[in-house]
């Protein structure tokens, strides 16, 4: 696409340059036609005033023409000048024999008076034939070199004056669109000179009216940019936080089992660090489900999926979980069928089960659920554990949120679910269990 430049200039020029085309062919008619209708005059009145030297009777008529009248009809030193004198029967009284005749009469077949044009020895003329006393007719015609010398002076003049009106114009056009295009430019340079981690909004008390959405826009961006840094070095120093424990756990256990004499203590330090690699393996899972989930990761590959099968397979991981804390896992499946990614689902009911069976006590009860109908699939994930206060429930959805500081966890589970449903545009809320015990997360599917 061309510049905002080129395009205002071809919008503003090429209609100016119309514009003076038109303003100039109007002006040559304005010039030319009074020039032309004086030159005309001009040889209407040298020809009613040799009219009125035509004397005698229509019989026997007479020209009475001095010799300064003679030379002032032959024309000057520009123009040659004829003439003719006819009387009533076409008789040459004086003047040029072969002087055009007029090609235009009047209404009872006698000159008119009009002035035409004709050619007269080879030369183009401007003639008037009149009517005198006693039937003469009257010629008088002149070359027309200087009407054109008149003609050619006007549009020299009109060409040098539109040149110069044209040129003046385009160079206020390009002065002026480029002195309007400098809050752009100002605009640019002060995004380019910006240092890389510089997301500061930009200034818009000095910008004009119309980049002002443009400024806003902008300021919306860097504030989300911004977020979005702020986010993600939060969440590489909850990352360091999280891991650096059971790396630290990790590293003492294998110090000790370094120590001489140790051997008695080896089963013990191989469970703790079991845990610790556990717990480190579960806290990289939940990144990567996380980074998975997180919107701009590209297009994803959308196809019917049966939510209860998937339900069914998925929640087989937590049977041994569920069975060390005496927890009843049970299910209520109902054939479902949502569009999504398989393996961003699986994380999600990954994330619902493992927060619940992580919070339900000791021989508590967890159930997994899932229906369909005329709106779309439901899954549902109730527990009868410690439940989560209303104040609370929308901070759950937070990155590194958890509500009970003893228990582990990274804080991440819950937001992967917020993401991985607002990827399939569903929904996710949370509520009080059944009879307002525990907690009961409900995942929404469009139909």
């Amino acid at each position: 696409m061309a510049s905002l430049r080129v395009r205002l200039l071809r919008w503003l020029i090429v209609p100016i340059l119309l514009v003076n085309v038109a303003a100039g062919a109007l002006t040559y008619a304005l010039a030319w036609l009074p020039a032309r209708l004086a030159f005309d005059q001009s040889l209407l009145d040298a020809g009613t005033a040799l009219a009125a030297r035509v004397e005698g009777t229509a019989a026997a008529p007479r020209v009475d023409l001095p010799a300064a009248a003679l030379r002032a009809l032959r024309g000057d030193a520009t123009d040659a000048g004829f003439f003719a004198v006819r009387d009533a029967t076409g008789r040459l009284l004086a003047g040029d024999a072969d002087f055009p005749d007029v090609p235009v009469r009047g209404g009872d077949g006698q000159p008119d008076g009009q002035a035409f044009d004709a050619i007269l020895r080879g030369e183009a003329v401007r003639a008037v034939l009149l009517r005198a006393d006693g039937g003469a007719t009257v010629g008088v015609a002149r070359t027309v070199r200087k009407r054109d010398q008149a003609r050619a002076a006007i549009v020299r003049s009109l060409i040098l004056l539109e040149a110069v009106i044209t040129l003046v114009s385009a160079g206020l056009i390009w002065y002026c669109v480029t002195r309007g295009l400098q809050p752009l430019r100002r605009l640019r340079a002060a995004l380019r000179g910006r240092a890389d981690d510089d997301l500061a909004p930009i200034a818009a008390d000095d910008v004009p009216d119309e980049l002002e959405p443009v400024v806003r826009a902008l300021n919306g961006l860097l504030e989300k940019a911004g977020d979005d840094v702020r986010a993600r070095q939060q969440f590489l120093a909850n990352v360091a936080h999280q891991l650096r424990t059971p790396l630290a756990g990790l590293h003492a256990q294998l110090d000790l089992l370094a120590r001489p004499g140790s051997e008695g203590e080896s089963a013990h330090a191989i469970g703790l660090m079991r845990a610790s690699t556990g717990r480190m393996i579960r806290q990289v899972n939940q990144l990567l489900a996380l980074a998975r989930a997180e919107p701009g990761q590209g297009a994803r590959e959308m196809k019917a999926v049966a939510l209860d099968a998937l339900v069914a397979d998925t929640v087989q991981h937590f049977v041994e979980q569920a069975a060390r804390k005496d927890i009843d896992l049970g299910f209520e499946l109902a054939p479902a069928t949502v569009r999504g990614d398989s393996f961003l689902l699986r994380d999600l009911v990954d994330n619902l089960v493992d927060n619940a069976i992580r919070y339900t006590p000791r021989h508590g009860r967890v159930t997994v659920a899932c229906r369909q109908d005329s709106g779309g699939a439901e899954l549902t994930v109730e527990d009868n554990g410690p439940g989560i206060p209303p104040a609370r429930r929308a901070d759950v959805f937070s990155r590194f949120v958890r509500l009970d500081e003893q228990s582990a966890g990274t804080g991440l589970g819950l937001a992967i679910v917020r993401d991985i449903a607002a990827s399939h545009g569903a929904t996710v809320a949370v509520d009080a269990g059944p009879g307002g015990q525990g907690a009961c997360f409900t995942v929404r599917f469009p139909a």
